[in-house]
């Protein structure tokens, strides 16, 4: 599984990010903002929105919350304005990170991200150091004791998916940016139980960590994700479930 996969199944086994749901919606309301102000405010013609309409429905965001980040997009509502702000560095055992901030102040942004990676064992590096170790593609995971295999296996690839992997605890069924949302709803129609489903970015390789870096990685990302100018973090981390085990 990869690196940014397993940290999605570690999230949400801690049920929902530890019940943080107004920082959630927060960063889901800024997301849908930010998506109709850069592409218009009808998900029709604009996957990002689509894409973030789906992603808060899943978090059972009230309607009224989502067209109220719409409007506040496209204009017809006073509302923030948000900057994007991308920054790229390295966790602990040399992991690749990709940070995406959406923000009102980047000078704030950035010197929070920063310390955050310092004080858990890493370090920003340049722009463009690692961004292309990560591939953006449609991922949806699944935990082992909820869905058959073959059924899954099938489904998925007549649906149009890339591949199905497998480990130890799980399958993820990983598809085109394109083809995701025709994806994910043939898994949804046939009543298939997913623990995470959106368009991310999936690194091409990954780095196998120890307990004392693992920990460590698991502070930053938990430390990277909880700040409110952070939107989306990727890292290629892999960690074994008997290192889990032990850090559990």
């Amino acid at each position: 599984m990869s690196g940014h996969s397993k940290w999605s199944s570690i999230k949400h086994k801690k049920g929902a990010a530890d019940a943080k749901r107004g920082k959630i919606f927060t960063k889901l309301i800024k997301e849908i903002t930010v998506a109709a102000r850069m592409g218009g405010g009808d998900p029709e013609g604009n996957p990002r929105l689509r894409s973030a309409i789906t992603a808060a429905k899943a978090e059972n965001m009230p309607k009224e919350n989502i067209e109220r980040g719409i409007k506040k997009g496209t204009g017809e509502l006073e509302g923030v304005s948000y900057e994007e702000s991308n920054y790229e560095g390295y966790g602990p055992g040399g992991v690749a990170v990709l940070v995406e901030c959406l923000t009102d102040n980047k000078n704030r942004a950035v010197a929070e991200v920063k310390h955050l990676f310092e004080r858990h064992g890493g370090n920003l590096g340049e722009p463009g150091c690692v961004a292309w170790i990560f591939e953006q593609k449609g991922l949806i995971v699944f935990e082992k004791d909820k869905v058959e295999e073959e059924q899954l296996l099938e489904l998925a690839l007549e649906a149009g998916a890339e591949d199905v992997s497998e480990d130890e605890t799980g399958f993820d069924v990983i598809t085109d940016p394109s083809d995701f949302e025709a994806v994910k709803k043939a898994i949804d129609d046939a009543g298939l139980t997913h623990t995470f489903a959106e368009v991310t970015k999936i690194p091409k390789n990954t780095v196998a960590l120890e307990e004392k870096k693992a920990q460590q990685m698991l502070k930053l990302m938990e430390g990277l994700e909880d700040n409110d100018d952070v939107n989306h973090v990727y890292a290629n981390f892999d960690i074994s479930d008997e290192v889990m085990e032990a850090l559990s």
